[in-house]
């Protein structure tokens, strides 16, 4: 269906067509109803494309959020805001559920809103070259990396943390403590993300630390909610109540362990250990204070905006920023 058959079945010109769709005052109300009450029936999207070719370039950026409620994005998010603003920038921010795909909803943002950039915050980390082509300007990663897909480094950017090596170096907190029984709360042992990267860094440490691995000591929630990890621990502890520490892969997730902790009669860190990753604003009120390792949430969103406007005003090359995490020791772990 185009603007003409819109036209046709209305009774009208394409151009009274064309100043209906574009708000144009100098119209009939009569005449506005039926254009667009066609419009509605047929499920008519504009082509942009003729009029992008003479629409000024704006000075905005987009945001797209993956992951609704995702708790450690507020931080990013703020800093992206004020980096963006501070080099004269205008940030268009779209959200949208863990479900759904960032680079479809990158690429109609881009469109509608004729962005000379993009961040993604959250996404997938097995993009291919035909994927990313659908976005047609500068894009930076935020959080997270091509860490399983055949991306080359050059054609894509990112800021994020190594998610192996800070899951690694967390369960290895818990090894210098002593601790051996060591129950991995997560989302997916396979789940191409987040979840399998940190799994990764927990086999690791206990490989290196000659620590037999157990697969009953890992317990996967299908999904990063407190919800599902409250109950995914609750099952853990009535199969099995012989470890001694938790690695949760998340601070959201780790304050509902600890609440199942609790709810089961065992008690932080006298009875069982628990560490996480993030460094959320929620954990830092967990009692007792949750030892995290703490990701530079502001760090990153600065990151990621000056990645982007040094390519899409200095024409720079692709670039990757690979962040570290810090230890916030809380009151979490004990040593046995």
């Amino acid at each position: 269906m185009t603007i003409k058959d819109i036209a046709e079945r209305c009774g009208v010109s394409v151009s009274t067509v064309s100043r209906v769709l574009n708000g144009h005052p100098d119209v009939s109300e009569a005449v506005r109803r039926k254009v667009l009450q066609v419009v509605q029936e047929v499920h008519y999207v504009p082509n942009n494309s003729a009029r992008d070719l003479v629409r000024p370039q704006t000075n905005a950026i987009g945001l797209v959020v993956r992951g609704i409620g995702n708790p450690f994005f507020s931080k990013v998010i703020r800093s992206i805001e004020k980096e963006t603003e501070k080099f004269g920038f205008t940030l268009i921010f779209h959200q949208i559920s863990s479900g759904e795909d960032e680079l479809s909803a990158g690429a109609g943002l881009v469109q509608s809103k004729k962005l000379r950039g993009l961040i993604l915050l959250g996404g997938q980390f097995d993009y291919t070259e035909e994927q990313i082509a659908v976005l047609r300007v500068p894009f930076v990663c935020c959080s997270y990396t091509n860490s399983f897909g055949g991306l080359k480094e050059e054609v894509y950017s990112s800021v994020s943390i190594n998610d192996e090596k800070e899951a690694y170096r967390a369960v290895m907190q818990l090894i210098g403590q002593g601790h051996r029984k060591i129950a991995l709360v997560l989302d997916s042992k396979r789940d191409h993300s987040i979840s399998e990267l940190r799994y990764y860094g927990y086999r690791k440490a206990l490989e290196e630390s000659g620590i037999p691995y157990d697969e009953g000591l890992v317990a996967e929630t299908g999904r990063f909610d407190m919800e599902d990890a409250y109950h995914a621990v609750r099952r853990l502890i009535e199969k099995r109540n012989d470890f001694t520490a938790l690695f949760v892969i998340a601070d959201s997730m780790a304050v509902a362990s600890m609440k199942a902790l609790a709810d089961t009669g065992r008690r932080v860190p006298e009875d069982c250990s628990v560490i996480a990753i993030d460094g959320i604003q929620m954990s830092a009120y967990t009692v007792p204070t949750l030892t995290t390792l703490v990701q530079p949430a502001e760090e990153m969103g600065e990151c990621a905006v000056r990645i982007l406007l040094d390519m899409v005003e200095n024409n720079a090359k692709n670039r990757h920023c690979e962040m570290k995490t810090t230890l916030r020791a809380g009151g979490t772990v004990a040593s046995i």
